[in-house]
């Protein structure tokens, strides 16, 4: 008797998992049952936020951090591992903000965006892609006149996706980026860096490799390495 209630048990269990989606019956089988369905998209936002606490907390702290040579943590640790822990702590929360934002998927939707912003945050990136880039190659006019090239690039970056994603994951994420680039860009003002020391030399040359390189990230994505990365395709049916 005792083994037929058995039978019983794994049969109704066998069916309850055949009625559940194949997220819940991956996350079942790894031995996640208490954290799947509703739940488990509860715990993965804990690893989202998480994660953004990590990296954000990591940048705030560089924004914030005193400059002065005697009292600077550097000094103390000396350059390499103060360099070394940062880079482990920034890293180890970029990936729970990966983890995080694929997992939830698919989440709540807060908003329905048009189809149109799809395509215009295409061309948002067009323009982030060279930007972003111009920050890490040698100076030019790109660079010159836009002072924090990175920061500007994050910003049209993160005002793309957010036009174009209404998920709740999507805001958090890409609304955090914005957030932190305004605020950077208001803590690096306040110490007075403007940039490029006055008298720089800059070359067009260095903006023609910025633009070369930065199409080529932006054609590389629409074309299948955003949908390798992130698991979604820019445009359908390309990934």
């Amino acid at each position: 008797m005792a083994a037929s209630h058995g039978a019983g048990r794994g049969s109704e269990q066998a069916q309850s998992d055949s009625e559940l989606s194949r997220p819940d019956r991956a996350c079942r089988r790894r031995g996640l049952r208490p954290f799947c369905g509703q739940q488990k998209g509860e715990a993965d936002m804990i690893y989202l936020l998480a994660g953004l606490v990590i990296f954000f907390g990591a940048h705030i702290y560089s924004a914030l951090r005193t400059r002065a040579p005697e009292r600077r943590i550097e000094t103390r640790l000396g350059e390499g591992p103060f360099k070394g822990l940062y880079s482990l702590v920034a890293i180890a929360g970029f990936v729970l903000i990966v983890w995080g934002y694929g997992a939830m998927r698919p989440a709540p939707i807060i908003w329905q965006p048009p189809v149109w912003t799809a395509h215009l945050n295409i061309l948002f990136q067009l323009i982030a892609m060279p930007i972003l880039v111009a920050a890490y190659v040698p100076a030019g006019h790109i660079k010159k006149t836009l002072k924090h090239p990175m920061l500007v690039a994050v910003k049209i970056w993160a005002v793309g996706h957010l036009l174009a994603n209404g998920e709740l994951n999507s805001i958090i994420l890409f609304g955090s980026f914005l957030a932190y680039a305004v605020f950077d860009r208001i803590m690096v003002k306040k110490r007075g860096e403007t940039g490029l020391p006055a008298g720089a030399k800059v070359s067009v040359m260095n903006d023609a490799i910025a633009v070369l390189i930065g199409l080529v990230i932006w054609g590389a994505m629409i074309f299948g390495l955003h949908a390798i990365l992130f698991g979604q395709p820019v445009i359908a049916g390309m990934g």
